[in-house]
């Protein structure tokens, strides 16, 4: 269980916070259900709480405004990508979650891996995708199924799964819609779970089932018939090591505060490193509020010690 950290004194040194959410990203609309909910949590906490809806122009929007630093819930680019974190920084305003370098780092899933693989951390074998790609060959390299992603976005947003070349032939199509990189990763067949990050500690971890093809935007946010599964079942050896792998992952891309890894393991039980996600989400479906509860902490304890970090 934690302890409980955070009175009063604590609250009055944040002052004004400002919470940045809604943006301009694919992710809008997430973002604004994480938003409102961290709103709600430091109001009811007593935080002196300014929303911030942000739109084209941040950089007028922030400088409007009298606050002392700032909680980000902003999802994908614009949010995560290390681009308001500089603003933030060139304002001189402390921010939640992961600096510049490592919010760029962990937006591009290439780069990414690419980084991972450089540092031995176990990550599936993937290809990037382009129209001259020899689909028949690409799809055979990556052992006859594969997962399809555009290389810069978040909730499984363009994401497929397929088994054949034709099909990833569509899928690429439908992912370069998003992105200008486009990548293909080896499916690994088996467990899916996350883990949560809170100041250099994992949390329990969480197994993740769906009834659909794979953890997708409409499991993530909208089925009711997704399991989350915490304890997640794992022998404690197992489970020590997913959340080592989990920490070294977030290490090692220099992320700091909070985040979520996304891991699979495959039958015969070793892990492999998906992506990490430096601003997760914070809504009624979001799985770092999931893990933090089985650690001891509510809701409002866990915004409360995000936001925290900016104290520091």
């Amino acid at each position: 269980m934690k302890q409980n950290f955070i009175d009063q004194e604590m609250i009055n040194r944040f002052g004004q916070v400002a919470v940045l959410y809604g943006g301009t990203s694919e992710e809008r609309e997430i973002s604004l259900r994480s938003g409102t909910a961290v709103i709600n949590a430091l109001r009811e906490a007593g935080v002196a709480t300014i929303p911030v809806d942000i739109g084209s122009d941040p950089l007028q929007q922030l400088r409007q405004l009298r606050v002392d630093r700032a909680f980000i819930a902003l999802h994908g680019a614009g949010g995560e990508d290390g681009k308001i974190q500089a603003l933030l920084e060139w304002l001189k305003l402390p921010y939640t979650g992961s600096g510049i370098a490592a919010s760029a780092l962990c937006m591009d899933k290439l780069r990414t891996k690419q980084l991972w693989r450089g540092v031995g951390l176990s990550t599936p074998d993937y290809c990037v995708l382009s129209e001259s790609t020899n689909w028949a060959m690409a799809i055979d390299a990556l052992s006859g199924i594969a997962m399809v992603k555009p290389c810069h976005e978040g909730s499984s947003i363009g994401m497929a799964k397929v088994n054949n070349a034709a099909d990833l032939e569509k899928a690429f199509a439908i992912a370069a819609k998003y992105d200008r990189v486009v990548l293909a990763e080896r499916y690994i067949q088996g467990a899916e779970y996350t883990v949560a990050i809170l100041d250099q500690r994992a949390l329990p971890p969480i197994k993740l089932e769906t009834n659909h093809q794979f953890y997708d935007f409409s499991a993530k946010y909208q089925a009711d018939d997704t399991r989350y599964i915490c304890p997640c079942g794992l022998q404690e050896e197992q489970e020590l090591k997913l959340k080592e792998l989990a920490l070294a992952a977030f290490n090692a891309v220099g992320a700091r505060g909070w985040g979520r890894v996304d891991i699979m393991a495959d039958a015969q039980g070793d892990f492999y490193l998906l992506e990490l996600n430096t601003v997760p989400g914070m809504t009624d479906h979001s799985l770092v509020p999931m893990a933090a509860k089985a650690a001891g902490y509510s809701f409002n304890d866990l915004v409360l010690a995000i936001l925290g970090q900016t104290l520091e």
